[in-house]
């Protein structure tokens, strides 16, 4: 295993018994990555529009590092506390991928239905587990009254 994934792997250990603190970090991460992309779309963005206004080559104020700095910082803080992946396409896309689900564009009308179907079977089996339940209840209700007397 490579230096990479032991620091990760411990990091995201020890962050995980505190989930406000890796939240934290974690929003700082996406924060400090976004800044990053931002302000180097804009610095980017004035170099390009003053080359275009005048012939000679001046540099848009500001420090030129500010953007890349905030992506670089926010990505590894998003790569070490194991965020990178799932704070940008999210946990449920990467687990229907491991579970080789398809794309709902992708699922034929035939899969569909069948999900529908199953879903009803689901809802009518809830449905009669709920009147047992009840059954249930309104027997224990009558045999703690005939106790009681």
């Amino acid at each position: 295993m490579s230096i990479f994934k032991k620091t990760k792997h411990k990091i995201q250990e020890k962050l995980s018994h505190h989930p406000k603190t890796y939240a934290l970090i974690v929003g700082i991460g996406i924060v400090l990555f976004w800044r990053g992309v931002w302000h180097s779309a804009d610095y980017l963005h004035e170099m390009i529009s003053s080359l275009s206004l005048s012939s000679s080559l001046s540099l848009p104020s500001g420090l030129w590092w500010d953007g890349p700095l905030s992506f670089l910082i926010g990505f590894i803080i998003l790569y070490f506390t194991r965020a990178f992946t799932s704070s940008f396409i999210g946990n449920e896309l990467i687990l229907s991928g491991l579970r080789g689900e398809k794309k709902l564009s992708e699922r034929t009308e035939e899969d569909l239905k069948n999900e529908v179907t199953a879903i009803a079977d689901i809802k009518d089996e809830l449905i009669l587990i709920s009147k047992k339940l009840e059954i249930l209840h309104t027997k224990a209700h009558e045999n703690h009254k005939n106790i009681e007397q």
